[in-house]
C-alpha cells in the first residue's frame, strides 16, 4: 500500500495505476528508467522551460546532468546490474547533443500522466499543484535574473565597441541575421524585461490573495499556515530586479529615446508602487463577532519595511479605524477616499508605530488593547437585521519613498466583522460570519457574497465547522448530511441524490423559523455546537453518539433490537439538548421506544453523560450490539468508597427514570426486516448496513396519552427525571400511509405541539423545561437505504478540509500556459480517493463512504 506522502504526490498515483495504461507514455524514455527517476521527475521545471534561448538551453544543460546523476544513484541503489548502468550512459550521450529534446520528452510525459491520473482519481494532488507554482515563480524569477545579466553584457558592449563584444552579444541574445542597431536591441531588451517583471509580479499578487483567502477559511476552522516568509521572500526578489533595472535604465543614458526611457520608468515606477501597497497585510484578524467594551487585539505586517523602513530614524505610525460596508466599497475603488475616512465607530488606543525586529526578519504593528467603545449603526437593506450588516477594521499609514521623497500611502482592510452590543446577538453574528467566510469570492466587492450556495458546499462547510469548533478529527458522515439535509428543507426524501443538486439559501440557513419550532437552522445546529465542545468531546470522538438522526430513524432501528439497546440523538426540538432512545420489551416481547428527557449542557455539568448512562440498568447495549459497560468505561467517574480522608461518608448523585405506565399488550404485528446502524464504537470505523424492504414505522391510533413532565428546581430534580413513553408500533401498509409534514395529521396520530424559544445568552439556552414536541411527529414514513451500498472505510480516506481545494483554479490558472496541453481549473469541490480534501456529490454517491 502507498505511503502518504506518495499519494501526495503525482508519481505516487501513476504507480497505482494498471501499466497498460500508461505504456504508450514511454517510448522515447523508458519504462524501467522513469520508475528510478520516481516523484523527482515533477519536481523540476520541465513544463516551465519553453524556448530555444540561451536560457532554456542552459537549463536543460543542468537539469540532464541532474537527471543522469539522479537515475545512477537509484539505479545503484536498487542494485541494478551494468546493463542498467549502460543503458543510462548511452541515453547521456544521446541528449547531450540536444538537452532541449530531453525537457519536451520529460513535459510530454508529465502532461500524460496527469491526463492519466485526472481520468481516473478526477483531480490531481494539492501538494502537486503548490510544487508547480513554486516551480514557475523560481523559474521565471532565473529567467529575469539572466535578463539581468544580458543587459549589463550589452550596456558594457556598447560601451566598449569592440567587435568582438558584439559577436558575442549577438550570440547571446540572438538578435535577427539582418543586424539591429545595438541601441534598438538595448531598449527592446528592457522592454522585454520589464514585461517579464510585470508578469512575475502577477504571480506574486495572486499567492498573496490565495494566502488571504486561506486565511479567511481558516475563520472556519480550516487549516492554515500563517507564515509569511515565503511571500516576504517572494517580494523582496522583486524589488531586487526592480532596483537592477532601475540602475541599467539610468546607465542606458543616451542609448535610449527619451519617450521610450519616460515608458520604462513609468512602468517600474508602476510595479513598485503596486509591490508595495500589496505587501501591507493584516497579519492577525481582530475577532469577527465583536462586542462593543470589549478589548482586542489585532496586527499588521509590511513585508517591504527592511528593505524601505530598515534605515528610517522615526517610524510611521498605523491607525485602526472601523469602516462600514459602504465605505470598504468606496476603498477598493481606484479612486477611493484616502486615510481621511471618517470611522463609523470609536476606537480607543488605535495608534501603533510600526517597528522592526531584526531577529525575526519581519516589520510588523501589534495592537494588543484595541477597544469599540460604540457603533455608529447604517441604514440597512430590506430586512437585513443587525447582525447582518457587516463592518471591517481600515488599518492604514503612510511613509516617503527613496531620495524623491516619493509618498506612500498603505491601506489593509481587515475580514468582515459583525459588531454587537449584547451576548444574545452573538449566535446571529456567527451565522453571518460562517456564510461570508465559506462562500465569499476573491477579488469580490466588499462585502458581496452569493444568497444561494450549492448543498454540498454547505455540508463541506458545516463539517468543517464542527471539526474545528469541537476539536475533532471525527467529521459529519453522509446519514448526517441527509438527516441535516431533510431539517433545512423540510423534505423527508431518503435518498441523498434528492439533495445533490439542490441549493440553500441564507435565508433557510438563518432567517426561516424550522417547521413547528422557535429558532432557526442555525441556531439549532450551533446549540449542538456548543453542546458537544462543552461536555461531549470525547464521546464524539469515540463515535459513541450517532447524533444527528431523526427519531423516526431511530424507532426503526431499535424495533427489533433486543431489550436495553439504546442509542444516544441530538434533541429537535431543544436548542443544545442530547438524549437517550432505548427499547424495552413487554413480557410478550413488543417493544416500546422511549426517549429521556434531553440533557443540556447545564445537566451535564452536573453529572456526565457517561455515568448518567451507567446509573440506568436498563440501559444494556449500545447500538447496535456492544455492552454499555465497554463502551463507556473510559467515560465513568471514579466514585469513591468509604470515607474519605475527613471522615465523612461521600454522597453521590444519581440518575432514575420513573415509569407511571406499564407497557400496554400489542396487538398482532405484521413481520418486518429492521435496518441496522452500525457504527462500530471506534473512533475510525463507521458502517451501515440496511434492509432493501425497510418498511415505514408510523403511530398508530391509541388510549393512552403521554405523562407530561413537571419541571422542578434543579436542587429538588437532581435524582429523578421522567422518560417519555411512546405507544407501542403497528406497521401499516405503505401505500395507505405517507404524510408530509405540511398535511393534517389524521385521526387517532398525535399532533405537533410547536415551541416556542427565545434566543438570548449561551446560558439561556440551555432550557431545562422545555417539552419534547417532537416525540409526537412520528408520522412520516421511514424507508432505508439500498443493501450493499455502504462499504469498508479503507477504500475512501476521511473528509479532510476543503481549504487549499477550494483554491486549486488560482493554482492553475497559467501554469500550462507556456507549457502547452493544461488541464484547466478543476471542480472547486471534488472527490479525492488518495485523502485530499473536497468532496463533489456530482461525482460521488455519499452513501459510499462512511468516513468522513
Amino acid at each position: 500500500m502507498p505511503s502518504k506522502h506518495q499519494i501526495m504526490s503525482l508519481w505516487g498515483l501513476v504507480s497505482q495505476m494498471p501499466p497498460e495504461k500508461l505504456q504508450r507514455l514511454y517510448v522515447d524514455f523508458p519504462h524501467h528508467l522513469r520508475h528510478l527517476l520516481g516523484d523527482w521527475l515533477e519536481n523540476q521545471p520541465w513544463e516551465f522551460l519553453v524556448g530555444s534561448d540561451v536560457f532554456c538551453h542552459n537549463m536543460a544543460s543542468t537539469l540532464l546532468s541532474a537527471t543522469v546523476q539522479h537515475l545512477q544513484a537509484s539505479a545503484r541503489k536498487q542494485g541494478e546490474g551494468s546493463a542498467i548502468l549502460q543503458h543510462i550512459s548511452t541515453l547521456e550521450s544521446i541528449y547531450q547533443r540536444d538537452p532541449l529534446k530531453l525537457v519536451a520528452t520529460f513535459r510530454q510525459i508529465l502532461q500524460g500522466e496527469k491526463k492519466a491520473v485526472m481520468e481516473q482519481f478526477r483531480h490531481l494532488p494539492m501538494p502537486f499543484h503548490w510544487k508547480q507554482e513554486e516551480l514557475k515563480f523560481n523559474t521565471a524569477l532565473q529567467r529575469l535574473q539572466h535578463r539581468v545579466g544580458e543587459i549589463r553584457l550589452l550596456q558594457e558592449t556598447l560601451q566598449q565597441g569592440t567587435e568582438a563584444g558584439q559577436v558575442s552579444l549577438h550570440s547571446l541574445i540572438q538578435t535577427p541575421a539582418n543586424g539591429t542597431e545595438q541601441s534598438e536591441a538595448l531598449a527592446s531588451l528592457l522592454q522585454d524585461t520589464v514585461g517579464e517583471l510585470e508578469a512575475v509580479q502577477a504571480l506574486v499578487l495572486k499567492r498573496i490573495q490565495i494566502w488571504k483567502r486561506q486565511q479567511q477559511l481558516a475563520g472556519n476552522g480550516a487549516p492554515f499556515d500563517e507564515s509569511m516568509t515565503l511571500l516576504q521572500e517572494r517580494c523582496e526578489s522583486l524589488v531586487d530586479i526592480y532596483s537592477q533595472l532601475q540602475q541599467e535604465v539610468g546607465a542606458a543614458g543616451g542609448e535610449l529615446e527619451p519617450k521610450t526611457r519616460a515608458a520604462l520608468i513609468s512602468r517600474l515606477d508602476e510595479v513598485l508602487r503596486i509591490l508595495v501597497t500589496s505587501s501591507f497585510l493584516v497579519e492577525k484578524q481582530p475577532p469577527q463577532v465583536l462586542k462593543t467594551q470589549t478589548k482586542f487585539s489585532a496586527g499588521v505586517r509590511f513585508l517591504l519595511g527592511l528593505r524601505f523602513l530598515g534605515a528610517s530614524a522615526k517610524l510611521p505610525l498605523v491607525r485602526a479605524d472601523m469602516v462600514t460596508e459602504k465605505q470598504a466599497r468606496e476603498l477598493s475603488m481606484p479612486q477611493g477616499p484616502g486615510a481621511g475616512a471618517e470611522s463609523t465607530g470609536e476606537i480607543t488606543n488605535n495608534t501603533v508605530p510600526l517597528e522592526i525586529s531584526v531577529s525575526g526578519n519581519c516589520c510588523s504593528a501589534l495592537f494588543k488593547n484595541l477597544l469599540l467603545k460604540k457603533i455608529k449603526r447604517c441604514e440597512r437593506k430590506g430586512t437585513e437585521s443587525v447582525t447582518e450588516e457587516k463592518c471591517a477594521v481600515l488599518f492604514s499609514t503612510s511613509f516617503t519613498l527613496g531620495p524623491n521623497k516619493l509618498p506612500i500611502q498603505l491601506q489593509a482592510l481587515s475580514l468582515p466583522l459583525v459588531v454587537i452590543v449584547h451576548g444574545n446577538q452573538d449566535n446571529n453574528a456567527k451565522a453571518t460570519i460562517l456564510w461570508d467566510n465559506a462562500f465569499s469570492e476573491m477579488d469580490r466587492v466588499p462585502f458581496v457574497v452569493a444568497e444561494r450556495v450549492p448543498w454540498e458546499k454547505m455540508c463541506e462547510t458545516l463539517n468543517l465547522k464542527f471539526m474545528a469548533e469541537v476539536g475533532t478529527n471525527q467529521g459529519l458522515l453522509p446519514e448526517h448530511f441527509l438527516f441535516l439535509a431533510q431539517k433545512i428543507f423540510n423534505d423527508n426524501s431518503l435518498s441523498i441524490e434528492a439533495f445533490q443538486h439542490r441549493s440553500v439559501s441564507w435565508s433557510q440557513f438563518n432567517k426561516e423559523i424550522l417547521l413547528g419550532r422557535g429558532f432557526t437552522f442555525w441556531q439549532w445546529f450551533d446549540g449542538v455546537l456548543d453542546l458537544t465542545k462543552r461536555c461531549l468531546k470525547s464521546y464524539w470522538s469515540d463515535r459513541l453518539i450517532i447524533g444527528f438522526i431523526s427519531k423516526q430513524y431511530v424507532t426503526s432501528l431499535l424495533l427489533n433490537e433486543p431489550d436495553g439497546t439504546f442509542l444516544l440523538r441530538f434533541s429537535d426540538s431543544e436548542i443544545g439538548g442530547i438524549t437517550i432512545a432505548h427499547v424495552i420489551r413487554g413480557q410478550d416481547g413488543s417493544p416500546q421506544i422511549e426517549n429521556i428527557q434531553p440533557f443540556s449542557a447545564k445537566d451535564l455539568s452536573i453529572r456526565s453523560l457517561g455515568d448518567r448512562i451507567r446509573d440506568l440498568a436498563q440501559l444494556k447495549n449500545l447500538y447496535p450490539k456492544k455492552p454499555k459497560d465497554e463502551a463507556f468505561r473510559s467515560h465513568y467517574k471514579h466514585e469513591q468508597i468509604g470515607k474519605d480522608g475527613r471522615g465523612y461518608v461521600p454522597a453521590i448523585i444519581k440518575m432514575t427514570v420513573e415509569r407511571d405506565q406499564t407497557i400496554p399488550t400489542p396487538e398482532p404485528q405484521m413481520s418486518t426486516t429492521v435496518p441496522t446502524y452500525d457504527l462500530g464504537m471506534a473512533p475510525d470505523s463507521m458502517t451501515m448496513r440496511i434492509s432493501p424492504d425497510m418498511v415505514s414505522q408510523v403511530y398508530p391510533p391509541h388510549s393512552h396519552s403521554i405523562p407530561s413532565y413537571q419541571a422542578l428546581p434543579l436542587e429538588e430534580s437532581v435524582n429523578v427525571l421522567r422518560s417519555f413513553q411512546e405507544p407501542h408500533l403497528q406497521m401499516p401498509n405503505l401505500s395507505e400511509m405517507n404524510l408530509p409534514f405540511d398535511q393534517p395529521h389524521p385521526q387517532g396520530l398525535l399532533p405537533c405541539q410547536p415551541q416556542e424559544h427565545a434566543m438570548s445568552s449561551p446560558e439561556s439556552l440551555l432550557c431545562t423545561d422545555v417539552t419534547m414536541g417532537e416525540n409526537s411527529c412520528l408520522n412520516q414514513p421511514v424507508g432505508g437505504f439500498t443493501q450493499g451500498t455502504w462499504v469498508g472505510e479503507d477504500m475512501f480516506p476521511p473528509l479532510l478540509p476543503p481549504t487549499e481545494q477550494d483554491l486549486t483554479k488560482l493554482l492553475l490558472e497559467g501554469q500550462g500556459e507556456s507549457a502547452g496541453g493544461s488541464l484547466g481549473a478543476q471542480p472547486l469541490l471534488q472527490h479525492s480517493s488518495y485523502g485530499q480534501s473536497g468532496i463533489s456529490m456530482s461525482h460521488l454517491d455519499l452513501r459510499a463512504n462512511p468516513s468522513w
